[in-house]
């Protein structure tokens, strides 16, 4: 009979450098005889809900935490009892000749990152991860696009070595906020300045009852007058979005009404033809194609200002971003590659996105890299407004609603479809020329789509 031991197995960092989820749902109970990558539990970070597959095959020896429970990235969620051979997730990790041994002695195997690996010093150190650890045990909703090691701290200075320790994401949450790390305490291995303790610095510094500092759900007074809600997954990370593009990004919003009747006869005439049968075609689909052409003319919207190094990146690439109400809240999934779309393959993509997004199984690789967003407020009767940039992002649009309304048409007073267009950006990174010539080219393939011949 082969020996047992306890392995635990501690929440993982899901993507994008976060530093906590909540556990929403156990699918396992102590007792239970688990497989390799069986599904154990359901957990929500502060972008998507993910399914979280068991790294060991064995026996539930304990669960740390409950459902319902906000857990720090790198904390025991979970033990297993596994056989002394088979306490490793896979022969291919066994095989993985990137890892030194002491690295594989101070930690365990895991979905994208534990956090830093400590070492005698007591602070973090970096290692080289193979391609077999970071490929195993597999989480569907999260594509493999780049590896993410979120808690790695890079080797500074010695000059350096004084100043509290954070990752680089925190330490620009830090500045954008105005935040002296050095008053921060961290909470996170060894120390860690984490996301989590800079925001709550900010909330424990703000006037009491205030909205940061929400108390978990309650309802308070006899006649059920008041009721609070925690601020945590989807709605907190938008408002520490927002926060920070308000903020960090001088905004300019500048606003053009249009006559669409010409788009909307091509949508109706593409919607009767063979081609898109069976295709769901919106407004939206074809303003997204306006703005994807509209782009090539002007690639300064299409752009980010990397503050750490003083430098604009322009993309040659269009991620499009699409905001989507969903039951957790905002959230902007965006569409990889769109510049390299047909009207087809588009629609295709738009409809994917917006299914899963309202079923609220987007994963945080979609949720990440884009570079530019439509915001379609049309959908609720709102004919305008200042949409906030998505952090990161230059320039966002917002479509209004198509109304009938007088208008003056071969000169001549008439009802047409008339829409309004919304175009926020980032100063720093577009001048006022360039976004009026971007809205102007925009408004003017919507009110003829057949002026796409001359921009082409």
């Amino acid at each position: 009979m082969s020996a047992t031991m306890i392995k635990e197995f501690r929440l993982p960092d899901l993507g994008e450098g976060l530093t906590e989820s909540e556990i929403l749902s156990w699918k396992v109970a102590v007792g239970d005889t688990v497989t390799l990558n069986q599904v154990i539990a359901e957990v929500e970070t502060a972008k998507a809900v993910v399914e979280l597959p068991s790294p060991f095959a064995g026996i539930v020896a304990a669960l740390h935490e409950q459902a319902g429970t906000v857990v720090e990235v790198g904390k025991p969620i979970v033990s297993f009892e596994v056989d002394d051979a088979g306490a490793s997730p896979s022969s291919a990790a066994r095989s993985g000749a990137a890892v030194s041994e002491e690295a594989t002695a101070k930690r365990e195997p895991n979905l994208v990152g534990y956090g830093a690996v400590v070492e005698k010093s007591g602070r973090p150190a970096r290692r080289q991860r193979s391609f077999a650890e970071e490929s195993i045990p597999a989480v569907e909703p999260v594509p493999a696009v780049e590896p993410i090691v979120p808690h790695d701290v890079p080797s500074e200075p010695t000059a350096e070595q004084d100043r509290p320790r954070s990752t680089p994401p925190v330490r620009k949450l830090a500045r954008d906020l105005g935040v002296d790390l050095q008053l921060v305490k961290g909470t996170g291995p060894s120390g860690l300045i984490t996301r989590s303790d800079v925001q709550g610095f900010v909330a424990a510094s703000e006037p009491q009852g205030s909205a940061q500092t929400a108390a978990p759900a309650v309802v308070v007074g006899a006649a059920g007058r008041e009721t609070r809600t925690p601020i945590k997954g989807v709605r907190k990370f938008t408002a520490a979005a927002m926060v920070q593009s308000a903020f960090t990004a001088p905004h300019v919003t500048e606003f053009l009404t249009i006559d669409v009747t010409p788009t909307m006869e091509l949508l109706t005439r593409l919607k009767a033809s063979r081609t898109f049968a069976g295709y769901k075609l919106t407004p939206l689909t074809i303003a997204a194609k306006a703005v994807l052409i509209a782009l090539r003319r002007n690639p300064s919207l299409n752009s980010r200002w990397d503050e750490a190094a003083q430098e604009i990146v322009q993309f040659n690439y269009v991620n499009l971003g699409i905001a989507a109400a969903t039951p957790r809240g905002l959230t902007v999934p965006n569409i990889k590659d769109a510049e390299q779309m047909t009207l087809l393959e588009l629609s295709t993509a738009l409809s994917e996105l917006t299914d899963t997004a309202r079923s609220g199984k987007t994963s945080p690789a979609d949720l990440s890299g884009g570079t530019i967003s439509i915001t379609n407020i049309g959908v609720f009767g709102i004919d305008a407004g200042t949409p906030i940039l998505n952090p990161g992002e230059a320039a966002i649009v917002a479509l209004g609603s198509v109304r009938k309304a007088p208008w003056v048409h071969n000169d001549e007073l008439a009802v047409r479809q008339v829409m309004s267009l919304s175009l926020s950006f980032d100063h720093r990174l577009v001048d006022g020329e360039q976004g009026s010539k971007f809205l102007a080219d925009l408004g003017a393939i919507l009110s003829d789509p057949a002026t796409v011949m001359t921009m082409i």
